[in-house]
This record gives C-alpha cells, structure tokens and sequence, in this order.
C-alpha cells in the first residue's frame, strides 16, 4: 500500500508533550561568535523581535558578569521592553567553591536581576570539575544544590544547564546522572544536556537522552553545531523525550555556532505538526531573521534553510519545467508558510521555463514561445560574455524590457571620461566627465571623487539632478569586483556588481568590460536607469 505524503506524515508524527518549551539564547550563547558585538539598544531590540516571534523564554545575558548584560537587565526592570510573550531568563554559573550561594555576589546579580527565571550552568563532566573549577565531585554536587535550591525559595524558576553533559557521560556515566539528579532534587524544573564541544551525531543522542529521562526530571537540549549536526541532533533529543530546546537566531554563536532556533521552530511546527509558538507566528519567520541579521550586522548565509534567500531559488532549467507544473515537484514546503517567496535564477543554467517563470515574477508576459526562446538565447549568450544575471535582477529586467520594446530611455549618455591624476605624493585627484540629454536638453558636468566609480557616480548624480531631482536619494551600498579569465593578467575580462538604494527598494546591476572603469559605468548608469524606469 502507498501512503499518501499526509498519511505518511501522521503515521510518523510524535505525539506533542502538554508542554514544551522554546528558549533563546542569541543575546548569550549567540553574543559569543566572533566579530558580534551587540549594545543595550540592540538587545532590546532583538529580544522585542524575539518576543513578536513568539519564543517562551529569552535569555538576556549574565547580570553582574559585564556591563553591557547588566546594563540591559536593568533596562528591562526600568520597563524599557515589556515582553507580551516571553519570560526573561538570567544566566549565571553555580556558587563558587567554598562559599554558600545566599552570600555570593554573583548568585545575587541574577537573583536580583528581575528576571522571572534564572538558568545556571554546571560542571557535568569530571575533568572540567577537577581541572577547570579545581574542585572534588562532591563539592561540585553541593554547590548544584545550594544554588538551586537558594534561587527556587527565593521564587525563582531555574532551569540547570549541564555543560560538557554529553562529553562527560561518555567518560563517567554515573557521575554525569548524579549532576542531572541532584538538580532536579533541589528543585530545578528543567535540567539541560548540552553538548557544549558539539561533537555529537543524531544517532548518539537517543540511548543517552533516554537513559537521563529515566530519573524523572523534565530534560532540555542545548546543542552546538561543530559536527555540523546541531539541529539533528536537537530534533534527536526530542525524539528522546527533551521537552525544552534551546538555541539561536540564524545559528549565531561561538566557533561554528548554536542550533538554528528558526531552523528547530519549522521542523517542529511544519514536520511534527507541533505547535511550539503561537498560531501564525511561524509566517514571520524570515522577516524575524533578517531583522535580527540586521541588527548583528552579521547576516545568515543565502542557503540557511527556511529563511535564506536561496532556500526556495530554482536555477536549473530542468526544475523550472517542472516547478510551472507544479511548484511543489521540486519544494519541501510551500516558502509562505515561513514567510519566504519561491525565486527562479537566470543564468547559462536556464531554459525557457526559467526565463518564463522570471518573467512572470516581474510582471512580463512571456508566454509566447518564440519571444521567450529568443530571449533565453540573449541571455545564454551574455552569460557568455561575463554577464551574471543570477545576481543581477535589475539588469535582467532591463535586458526583458529591450528585448520587449518596453524600455523607455530617461536619459541618453553622449560620452563620458575619467581622469586620474597622481599628485606626487600619496594623493591622487580623480574627475569624471558626463555629457548626456535628458528631457531634451543637453547636459555636461563634471564630478570629484574618490577613485574613478565615486568621481563617475558624482558627475552622472550632478548630470540628473535637475531633471530628476529623486536621484539625490539613489546611494551605492555595495560594489564588488571579480576577474574572469584570470589567465590573461591584467587584460582579462572583468565583472562589476553594484548594489543600490533608494531608501525603500534595493536593486543590483551588472557591467562586463575589458577594464574596471569599463564595467563600473554599464553597472552604475543602468543602476540609474532602472531606478528612474521603476519608479
């Protein structure tokens, strides 16, 4: 018998535990990768977009541990942020050796930090308690206790993250179940296994996790992702009875990073058919992820699932054919469930499918089979130029609008020039010159800049201003070069990407050319062109 996809989907699904628990820790665990490095206005910020995506808890930091984490605590106390979903969590590390929880300075930052819920970390592993904390296994076990159990009278819900937990049941099992058990006696309501190193695989987690499980406590995960496998191994626990996943947005975090929370959230909500966050909160996924992404100043990759902007692009001409059939012949989801569009790429790759489904996407009807082929052929033959397509929207829209006499021509270049000049010292002058018509009238000017593309953007700006005043608010965000045939030195052919803005879009265009000033211009002046042409 053949199971239908849904069928199939039910006869696997788990059944949902009556409560489970989604924990961020991007503004700790996430604030440790390199090059992050994120203000008080930034973590409210971000925690205000974690609270919209609907997580359970937020982890705001370690209070008393650094400025920065003390200072946003104390934002939120003075109710700069009021979270409508989520609870406020404060890390911090169990008593230290020799001293009683209730005297402890640091144990006071996060009893006194406001936050409903505190989540201590705890040694697990041995060695790390011998040789990091330089203290005996059973010290370690008091100072759990102590902490805890201090932290709960004091009103507060703990969760105990058991660091190096997975490391250290494979050197000594029964220490390792001893730490689970002693937090849960003192009245931890979760206790965490983390696979700090992130060494593990999906098919380890099982045995692990459900021996653990058998002492009676309700387990969370929390996984990193030098294996690669973080997410699997996330689900894996789940699978294994955790009841609490933590991680990050867009897999921040130290060395190769945390497990995906938006990546965790979809598989639970769209693959288990779980419902983890609340009801149409999943549709924000990729809005969320950017919008943090721009706040780090630290962008996911293209090809993050779910969210990236790859995660539903189709280039190959074979999957075009096919998606104009039906979109889900070559898609796990439909992208609107998280709030993704489907993309079809242009390049040497594409058929006519391809160029028919671009179109579309634009606003062109290509239908007509004869004009759809003609342009495929123009577009496989500037590929084969140097031209990328695949990267370049705007110049592909301006390639469909020629090729379908809908270019109208805003303005016409006569000629233009660059003239650089050394001054004999580190300084050189650069000044570009553009003649071009626009409305009918003839118009010169001259621009300075900082090297050639920068003098050309100003003249070309000067050249238009009159006529099209709205060109004061177009700005270059990104210029990217990249050589061809890198056999032929300094003769070879050259690629040039511009991005651009005009405040509200965002547009990129293409020049090829047998010199960087060459290809700079055909990307800058059709930057232009489309913005005008669009409006």
């Amino acid at each position: 018998m053949t199971l239908s996809p849904d069928s199939f989907l039910a006869s696997q699904t788990l059944v949902a535990p009556e409560s489970f628990h989604v924990y961020d820790t991007t503004l700790r665990d996430g604030a440790q990768q390199e090059g992050l490095r994120l203000s008080v206005a930034d973590k409210l910020k971000i925690a205000s977009y974690l609270d919209e995506f609907g997580v359970g808890f937020i982890e705001g930091g370690w209070p008393g541990a650094n400025p920065g984490d003390t200072a946003f605590f104390e934002a939120m106390r003075n109710g700069e942020l009021t979270l409508k979903h989520a609870l406020l969590s404060a890390f911090g590390f169990t008593r230290r050796v020799g001293r009683n929880a209730a005297d402890d300075p640091m144990i006071a930052a996060v009893r006194d930090s406001g936050a409903p819920v505190a989540c201590l970390v705890a040694k697990s592993h041995p060695r790390h308690v011998e040789h990091a904390l330089r203290t005996t296994l059973q010290e370690n076990l008091a100072m759990i206790a102590d902490t805890v159990g201090h932290l709960v009278a004091e009103g507060q819900r703990v969760f105990l993250d058991c660091e190096h937990f997975f490391d250290g049941y494979r050197t000594d099992r029964a220490y390792a179940l001893e730490v689970v058990r002693t937090a849960a006696e003192a009245g931890a309501e979760v206790v965490v296994l983390c696979d700090t190193n992130g060494g593990m695989l999906p098919s380890w987690m099982p045995d692990i996790v459900g021996d653990t499980a058998e002492i009676g406590v309700d387990l969370g995960i929390h996984c990193h992702n030098d294996s690669g496998c973080a997410v699997a191994n996330t689900l894996a626990a789940v699978e294994a009875g955790a009841v609490h996943v933590q991680g990050t947005i867009n897999g921040y975090g130290e060395r190769t990073g945390n497990a995906d929370l938006l990546q965790v959230v979809a598989n639970l909500e769209l693959k288990y058919g779980w419902e983890v966050i609340p009801p149409g909160a999943l549709v924000e996924a990729t809005r969320i992820s950017h919008a943090i992404a721009a706040v780090t100043n630290s962008p996911g990759t293209p090809r993050q699932p779910y969210v990236g902007s790859s995660a539903f692009a189709h280039k190959a001409g074979l999957h075009a054919s096919a998606i104009r059939v039906d979109p889900m012949l070559y898609q796990h989801i439909d992208p609107a469930l998280v709030g993704n569009d489907m993309r079809t790429l242009v390049s040497d790759m594409a058929g006519r499918a391809n160029i028919q489904l671009k179109g579309e996407e634009l606003g062109f009807d290509l239908s007509d089979r004869e004009l759809a082929a003609r342009i495929t052929d123009a577009v496989k033959e500037r590929e084969a130029a140097g031209y990328s397509y695949e990267a370049a929207d705007a110049s592909f829209e301006l390639l469909l609008r020629e090729q379908t006499d809908q270019l109208p021509r805003p303005f016409d270049v006569e000629h233009w020039r660059v003239y650089t000049h050394s001054l004999g010292t580190d300084e050189t002058d650069t000044e570009a010159t553009v003649k071009l018509t626009a409305h009918g009238i003839d118009r010169l000017f001259v621009g300075e800049g900082n090297g050639p593309v920068n003098a050309l953007d100003h003249a070309l700006r000067r050249a238009l201003a009159d006529a099209y005043p709205q060109v004061s608010c177009y700005e270059l965000t990104d210029y990217r070069v990249r050589i061809l045939d890198q056999g032929h030195g300094t003769d070879a052919i050259v690629r040039v990407l511009i991005d651009t803005t005009d405040g509200e879009r965002n547009w990129t265009t293409v020049g090829v050319g047998t010199n960087v000033i060459e290809a700079s211009w055909e990307a800058l002046s059709d930057a232009y062109f489309y913005g005008l042409i669009t409006e």
